[in-house]
């Protein structure tokens, strides 16, 4: 089963990355699965390390898709990484093996330590919304236009359902991606964005 959560790596420099990434979890590993090109990638391997994420705090996927990948982050103690500020749960790694992909290398990572930091209120269905058109964001030079529509078509019932602030927030940086991406794909009732 994959997990969506967000990965945080340091450089070498000190330089904080924060990626969402898809991950497999079992009680002492965490596997990783970068594609090439990857910030996350080269730092993991300079490093040795990785922190994953466990946050529902969906504006972190959407921002980092759209360019906002800046997040508040705390020094992490086992590991040399940090951790998001707003994440339920964190668990820090170290890397233990490499199988090297010319497009999608496997880092296998020791679970060092793990803390849960909030607890999990329960599913909301725009945050999981937000998350599927993260992905649709991040593939908008990949999927045809009217794939993308029908898509956003369906997951917007769930953001005008059971959305809050941070959801809505978050999908409205989504949407103006994709208005940035195909102008005028979406009406304005799904987008909320004035032409």
């Amino acid at each position: 089963m994959i997990h969506e959560t967000v990965v945080t790596t340091v450089s070498p420099d000190g330089v904080v990355h924060v990626a969402p990434m898809g991950v497999v979890a079992t009680r002492q590993t965490i596997l990783l699965k970068p594609f090439r090109p990857s910030v996350t990638l080269d730092n993991v391997l300079a490093t040795r390390a990785a922190v994953v994420n466990f946050t529902t705090d969906v504006r972190i996927f959407a921002g980092c898709v759209t360019g906002r990948k800046e997040w508040p982050t705390l020094p992490a103690e086992a590991v040399a990484g940090v951790r998001l500020v707003s994440t339920l749960a964190h668990c820090e790694l170290r890397l233990i093996e490499q199988r090297d992909d010319p497009q999608r290398p496997e880092l296998l990572m020791q679970r060092v330590h793990d803390v849960r930091h909030a607890d999990f209120q329960g599913f909301n269905r725009a945050q999981s919304a937000v998350l599927e058109a993260a992905v649709l964001v991040s593939r908008l030079g990949m999927l045809d236009s009217r794939k993308i529509a029908r898509e956003v078509d369906y997951l917007h019932i769930a953001i005008a359902k059971t959305a809050g602030e941070q959801e809505r927030e978050a999908w409205g940086w989504l949407m103006e991606a994709i208005e940035g991406h195909h102008p005028g794909l979406l009406p304005a009732d799904i987008t909320g964005l004035t032409r």
